[in-house]
């Protein structure tokens, strides 16, 4: 869900992990055309701290304006994809990598525009997703225009079991009875399911996954690309006529309001008093899932 350090002066007492020397994102060309671009915190499961998320974008945009790129993919180094924001320190002496207007829901307001600002590129993002995709994660992923999964991939926002998601996707790419169903329990469904229910667009083996996306990649840069930035638009703008955009935006506002309840105030001191780890255990392990499974 969120970076607590937005609700208050220097968010839970954790102590800031320093992230390691060089970039926090690789960069290779895997194939004519195809930008790859890989998160590069295994050590802390691609935890999305300030930094790594403007190196990302930033990366991202140099592809969008680079005439030899076509089409760009993001993935995740080590276990996973993305646990999701950082919780734990890992933004401490960081700004932001952009300006939000601030006030209340200045935090669930910056990392929308984030994502939503992959849709407005001219190129087609592929998000490849293997390992955990929760929270920060699965927003990330849902803003790239293609997401290609590992069969065993886990997709969740276990933030829900404390506070209100920032970007509110679930509806819109689930559908109504399955988008519920996460936003009420917290589960994560499987990269299957999240084919089946039309999140992601299909799954691979995870072995075969960065074979299987090149492969699409290479396909997507033999089209002329002033043809398929039109036709990416085509689609995102047909959503926003639908009301998508409207609808996320609207949800920071809830999110915004969900830092208010008493049972997320009492979480944060939660946090305070025990630590992160411990009161992410004590929130999952009643389900048996996430930091609960051996």
């Amino acid at each position: 869900m969120t970076d607590a350090s937005a609700y208050g002066a220097g968010g839970p007492s954790a102590s800031p992990a320093p992230d390691p020397g060089g970039s926090l994102v690789l960069l290779d060309d895997p194939a004519p055309g195809v930008r790859r671009v890989t998160l590069n915190r295994p050590e802390k499961r691609n935890a999305l701290n300030h930094r790594l998320r403007g190196e990302l974008i930033a990366a991202l945009q140099t592809a969008d304006d680079d005439p030899a790129v076509k089409v760009s993919i993001v993935r995740g180094a080590g276990t996973c994809f993305s646990a999701g924001y950082d919780l734990g320190g890992g933004n401490e002496g960081q700004d932001y990598p952009h300006f939000t207007a601030g006030g209340d829901g200045q935090w669930p307001r910056h990392v929308t525009e984030t994502w939503m600002g992959i849709w407005d590129m001219a190129k087609p993002v592929i998000a490849q997703v293997h390992g955990y995709c929760l929270a920060g994660g699965s927003e990330l992923a849902t803003g790239c225009d293609l997401v290609y999964v590992a069969d065993d991939a886990q997709m969740g926002y276990p933030a829900v079991r404390f506070g209100v998601p920032d970007m509110h996707f679930h509806a819109w790419f689930l559908g109504m009875r399955a988008a519920m169903e996460m936003m009420v329990t917290g589960d994560s469904i499987s990269g299957l399911e999240a084919v089946r229910l039309g999140w992601a667009n299909r799954a691979f083996p995870a072995a075969d996954l960065d074979d299987e996306v090149v492969a699409v990649a290479k396909r997507i840069a033999l089209i002329p690309t002033d043809i398929v930035s039109l036709n990416k638009r085509t689609v995102h703008r047909a959503m926003d006529a639908m009301g998508l955009r409207s609808a996320i935006r609207a949800g920071t506002e809830l999110c915004a309001l969900g830092t208010k309840q008493e049972s997320f105030v009492e979480f944060i001191d939660k946090i305070d008093e025990i630590g992160l780890k411990a009161a992410l255990q004590q929130r999952d392990e009643a389900f048996g899932d996430y930091r609960t499974r051996p």
